[in-house]
């Protein structure tokens, strides 16, 4: 794949941290919608919402909305003015250019509802708390009161629709709730309860792509509105229309009952651009539709115009992949270190062999993650929660020096070979950026110890993994100390500067961040303006970047934005879609509303990681297959003496299923190592096993791959899967239906968890006037009449048709 050079877009083809630019127009970001709730004043700093090397702005004024800005500070106030608006647009000048934002209202406190939270203790209790996303964690506000004296402690708390996590803090302790199933892990062996709270309005209301087509001079893009409680007829006032960041002028819209044409001169749309769309009445919003289009073809339809939203992640643990150089295998020596964590001798030489031999281009991964380079210690070291296992530093997160790559990997000028090589098979690389922390052993904590938070707490605690009570400078094991970026601009100017360095001299082409929530906000604004500074405007070269936070949704979201980071992986959506595809009585209802929760954090047209394993969780393959049977549980000592066989070749169908699945939903796919085939594995360091391929995989781990191959296949040929909107037809305890649409296609997948074949009806929007579905897999073709189709799709299986 050709990833075509997004520096000349000005942001058109990309809706999140970094964009592209051109040096026609003043903004070099598509600046994303502002949400603000209906009762509630926000404020946003501006270097979040677009780059700029100084911001000169005049706000104008908008009756729907209260503004003020802040040139010091650097930020803008806004407060609605009225309720029942549900979006609006906010124009500013800025070097006398006019552009304008999209804000979006939130207007959930007008269907807020009543929740009882209540705890029984089985014994007495002085205080319960209930602390969760809903109130910030605060673990005092919220106190719960055994008000009839029955020993039942209640709080009732009016919350808007939604999902939220909490738990019960009883007596200062940390209590899941007894009498909720649901539940999610944290990350850190470790859940929290999940509260879902439904929005009591179920009208539908969404927008469709409609059609494009040419007219003389003009080319016309067209949208359908639909709204099951439509009160009033749709009119130009209740559109809201950006191409790229400035309001679409009226005189180029029209409108047809429930149709929306846009009308432009095809000189408008010369380059690349975004049309952005959404309808607002009665308070309520539609999706946004967004179009991405260069010289006005719709994104996609030249296989040669790729981008960032056409990727897909390939994840590799450098010392696990492949042996290509035995002269460097020099594991640590030491009498109590296993060898599952030791260096087992993957390095630079092997991923190229296999860059070279076409592996990844059979696949049809076309972006490397590759684990941190950093030279790590010679030496083991010993956890610190028991039982103390030895491990040495094989996976490339304890770094002992800044400049120099791990020499057990290879050289500097192989790990450019690696880079290079893969630029040649139309591969991005993608570095992992440890910012959060070095070894102890790093020259820089004694060069620079006012750089680290200290280890010792006031209240004589040691400072160890604690994650939320000092997220910012807790350190994860007593050698690996943590920077306290927040008492130091100095170090936040050196390692930002350090990882840039590392992307120039690579020539590499994004980050993976560790740690993200661990590291204060500024550092990751800093390192994103130096890289648009540095890099990005002068080379016209777009940098992704892609972070690691566990958390809830607004925690994940505060770092995605023009001024911090592309995207991160989305956890949640894989923790609630595991089990539902994993165990037979959950229900597939319960991904859809996290799916639409992902949706109103991040938007329909993301660059969110989609995972099924990765280096820190238990593989799937362990789930599906019953070798282990819970997420979040601390699974360590399975990995160590009783790590998984599959021993079900059936199992190896969930995870195909679980495959078509992420590689047909918004964002982009994440396969680790060894996914394509289904390698099984407990937690770290067991799901860090060395990788197999050819004759080593069995007969149905081959299977697999072939499987695996044909789903990325798809993705790659069907521009609606990576660009498309979403619209779900179907969600229950053994289906899952859902359409992707862009302006090229429109496709439907159909997924069926159950182990017996379904066969059903499914109701295709009658906007869409079709009368076949068309398989893009085996031919099959399907009449549509009167507006549906009656599907069949086999055991654990799925399907995916192009709508004509």
């Amino acid at each position: 794949m050709n990833f075509f050079n997004r520096s000349f877009l000005f942001g058109f083809f990309i809706i999140s941290a970094s964009s592209p630019f051109c040096f026609t127009q003043e903004l070099s970001d598509i600046i994303q919608p502002i949400h603000i709730n209906s009762e509630k004043q926000d404020t946003i700093l501006v270097s979040d919402l677009f780059y700029a090397k100084n911001y000169d702005i005049q706000f104008s004024k908008n009756k729907n909305l209260t503004v003020s800005f802040d040139k010091v500070a650097n930020t803008v106030v806004i407060a609605p003015n009225a309720k029942r608006v549900g979006a609006t647009v906010l124009e500013f000048k800025m070097h006398g250019i006019k552009n304008d934002i999209p804000v979006i209202i939130d207007n959930g406190t007008l269907t807020r509802q009543v929740h009882k939270f209540s705890f029984k203790p089985d014994s007495a209790v002085k205080t319960v708390v209930v602390t969760g996303s809903f109130n910030n964690w605060d673990k005092e506000r919220d106190q719960l009161k055994d008000i009839n004296g029955n020993g039942i402690y209640e709080l009732s708390k009016p919350l808007e629709p939604g999902s939220y996590i909490y738990k019960f803090i009883v007596d200062g302790k940390e209590v899941l709730d007894p009498v909720n199933p649901e539940k999610t892990p944290t990350g850190f062996d470790n859940f929290n309860s999940v509260l879902r709270i439904s929005d009591a309005d179920t009208s539908t209301m969404f927008l469709h792509i409609g059609e494009r087509r040419k007219m003389n001079n003009s080319i016309v893009y067209s949208f359908v509105y639909e709204n099951s409680n439509q009160q009033n007829p749709l009119s130009k006032i209740d559109i809201i229309a950006l191409l790229d960041n400035t309001k679409v002028n009226d005189r180029e819209i029209s409108v047809s009952g429930d149709t929306i044409t846009f009308h432009f001169k095809a000189k408008e749309l010369r380059g690349e651009k975004t049309l952005r769309v959404l309808v607002t009445q009665n308070g309520k919003n539609t999706n946004l539709q967004q179009v991405k289009m260069a010289d006005g073809e719709p994104a996609g339809k030249n296989s040669q115009n790729l981008s960032w939203d056409d990727g897909v992640i390939y994840s590799i643990m450098v010392d696990r992949f492949k042996d290509g150089d035995t002269t460097n295998d020099k594991p640590v020596v030491h009498d109590s270190i296993a060898v599952q964590a030791n260096y087992r001798g993957g390095d630079f030489k092997g991923i190229i062999s296999k860059i070279d031999d076409g592996y990844f281009d059979s696949l049809g991964v076309n972006i490397l993650w590759i684990s941190p380079v950093y030279d790590n210690p010679d030496v083991a070291f010993r956890e610190y929660p028991p039982p103390h296992r030895w491990y040495s530093g094989y996976h490339g997160y304890w770094p002992v020096g800044e400049n120099q790559v791990e020499e057990k990997f290879g050289t500097m000028a192989e790990l450019q070979e690696l880079v290079a090589k893969a630029h040649q098979h139309k591969m991005k690389v993608l570095l992992d950026i440890v910012a959060h922390h070095v070894h102890i052993d790093n020259p820089l904590f004694k060069e620079h110890p006012d750089w680290f938070g200290t280890l010792d707490l006031p209240d004589g605690r040691k400072n160890l993994r604690l994650w939320d009570e000092y997220r910012l400078t807790t350190w994860f094991e007593p050698y690996m100390p943590s920077f306290d970026f927040a008492r130091s601009q100095e170090a936040v100017d050196s390692i930002s500067d350090n990882a840039i360095w590392w992307l120039e001299t690579t020539g590499a082409d994004g980050f993976r961040h560790d740690a993200v929530k661990h590291v204060p906000n500024n550092f990751w604004r800093t390192l994103t303006r130096k890289l648009k500074e540095k890099i990005e405007i002068p080379m016209h070269k777009e940098v992704y970047q892609i972070g690691e936070t566990f958390g809830d949704y607004d925690l994940i979201a505060s770092y995605v934005n023009n001024g911090q980071l592309s995207a991160q992986f989305n956890f949640n959506l894989s923790y609630f879609a595991i089990p539902v595809f994993i165990e037979s009585d959950k229900s597939f209802a319960s991904i859809d509303f996290h799916m639409k929760k992902s949706f109103s954090a991040f938007g329909y047209n993301n660059l969110m990681g989609n995972i099924m394993d990765s280096h820190d969780k238990v593989r799937f393959m362990a789930y599906a297959d019953g070798a282990i049977k819970m997420q979040g549980v601390d699974t360590r000592e399975i990995a160590w003496n009783n790590p998984p066989v599959v021993h079900n070749p059936k199992s190896y169908n969930k995870a195909k299923l679980y495959l078509a699945y992420m590689f047909t939903i918004p964002g982009l796919p994440v396969v680790y190592y060894g996914s394509e085939f289904g390698m099984t594995g407990a937690d770290d360091p067991d799901n860090r096993r060395m990788m197999r391929f050819g004759n080593a995989l069995s007969i149905y781990e081959e299977q697999m791959l072939h499987e695996t191959k044909k789903i990325i296949a798809l993705r790659n040929q069907h521009s609606a899967l990576r660009y498309g909107d979403f619209l779900t037809l179907r969600a229950d305890e053994s289906v899952y239906a859902y359409i992707r649409s862009d302006m090229n296609e429109r496709v439907l997948v159909v997924l069926n968890k159950n182990e017996n074949a379904q066969t059903f009806d499914l109701h295709i929007p009658p906007m869409y006037q079709s009368h076949e579905l068309s398989s893009a897999t085996n031919g099959e073709k399907i009449e549509v009449k009167g507006n549906v189709a009656t599907v069949t799709v086999r055991p654990i299986g799925w399907r995916v048709y192009q709508i004509k």
